[in-house]
């Protein structure tokens, strides 16, 4: 079988993302392997669409191997991620009896998984955690690394904290049932690492016959991203754990990302089509500060629009768009910083961006 094993190294909370078809079917020695023993309680969150397809029959294989485990649903969408949805993890938790030796597992997209994290890492100050992503933009960027959060009415992730899950589990089986709106916005992901570290990536994803394997779901060519994604959040995430320095990266695209999300309404742009459009203006801020090429521009949004990503600016109101940028969590001592490309394969933070240079490109 092609099992692909990925250390994130981070001292004594360091994990592995275990990459295998099939291996929600054999959940229970996975978690035997890395000390989950059946005396803990389980408590599974997910939503109603993913426990529909793989919930029931999860839960029943963990109680058929003598896990005590319950199931939790909580609602879809962006705009249930927030402190009245974590309330009712923690009711659940408190009825169940988790203790500080239970153990929470998401099961789902990178909503179930960041707020599954945050009630982890606030359930009696902090309990055990496993990550299983079922979507690709939650395989290969929300449920590495340890960022948790809830969303604020004043903007996206600003209740959260840094807990590192115990281990990640991700099947490429799950991706077969995913909507083909879903699967293209995790691309954008995947095409982000490409441009901020991994050029080779980039140059895989340009090839005619990679982007067919990937869009038919093959699931060989879905190992290889999901891989060399996640082999990149997992260096660059060992260096920097808690987003001082060099992790701000990751964040490419997410600055004006965040804001289309904000001021469109969650749910108008799926949060890798918001990443799209947001990577296509940091591209063009970067040309007009003379980093890239123009040609480097055009190869990136034609590879977010070959996956059918959208990069064409949506009307946003230009004094709202500051707004919301100066509440950002990347703003520092008062300055917006920006992850802008100097080429494919690489990137840099500048906090240097005047309002009007990238103003103009919002009517």
């Amino acid at each position: 079988m092609n099992k692909r094993k990925i250390l994130v190294p981070l001292g004594n909370k360091s994990y592995e993302v275990i990459i295998e078809e099939g291996i929600l079917n054999n959940i229970c020695e996975e978690l035997l392997k890395i000390g989950i023993s059946k005396n803990r309680k389980i408590l599974v969150i997910s939503n109603e669409e993913i426990s529909s397809l793989y919930g029931e029959k999860f839960l029943n294989h963990l109680k058929k191997n003598n896990f005590k485990a319950q199931i939790f649903l909580i609602k879809a969408g962006e705009s249930h991620k927030n402190l009245k949805t974590l309330n009712e993890i923690y009711d659940v938790a408190f009825e169940f009896g988790l203790d500080r030796n239970s153990i929470i597992i998401a099961l789902g997209g990178g909503i179930v998984g960041d707020v599954s994290g945050f009630a982890a890492a606030t359930w009696l100050r902090g309990i055990d955690y496993i990550q299983i992503p079922t979507t690709l933009l939650a395989m290969v960027d929300s449920s590495v690394g340890g960022k948790t959060a809830v969303n604020h009415p004043k903007g996206k992730n600003l209740i959260g904290a840094f807990h590192q899950p115990k281990a990640v589990f991700i099947d490429p089986e799950t991706l077969k049932s995913l909507p083909k709106r879903e699967f293209n916005a995790g691309m954008a992901e995947v095409i982000k690492y490409g441009v901020i570290r991994d050029k080779k990536l980039f140059d895989f994803l340009e090839i005619e016959n990679n982007k067919n394997a990937l869009i038919n779901l093959e699931n060989e060519s879905l190992i290889e991203i999901i891989n060399g994604s996640i082999k990149t959040k997992s260096h660059i995430v060992s260096q920097d754990e808690h987003e001082l320095g060099i992790r701000a990266i990751l964040n490419y695209g997410h600055s004006f990302g965040h804001v289309i999300e904000n001021l469109c309404g969650y749910g108008e742009f799926l949060h890798g089509e918001a990443i799209s459009i947001g990577m296509n203006i940091a591209g063009e801020i970067a040309i007009e500060k003379g980093l890239w090429s123009k040609e480097e521009l055009e190869r990136q949004q034609n590879l977010l629009e070959s996956y059918n990503l959208p990069t064409k600016i949506p009307k946003i109101n230009k004094e709202d768009v500051v707004k919301i940028l100066m509440g950002d969590k990347k703003v520092r001592d008062g300055k917006m910083r920006f992850i802008l490309p100097k080429e494919i394969g690489e990137v840099d933070i500048y906090d240097d961006v005047e309002d009007s240079l990238f103003l103009k490109f919002f009517s």
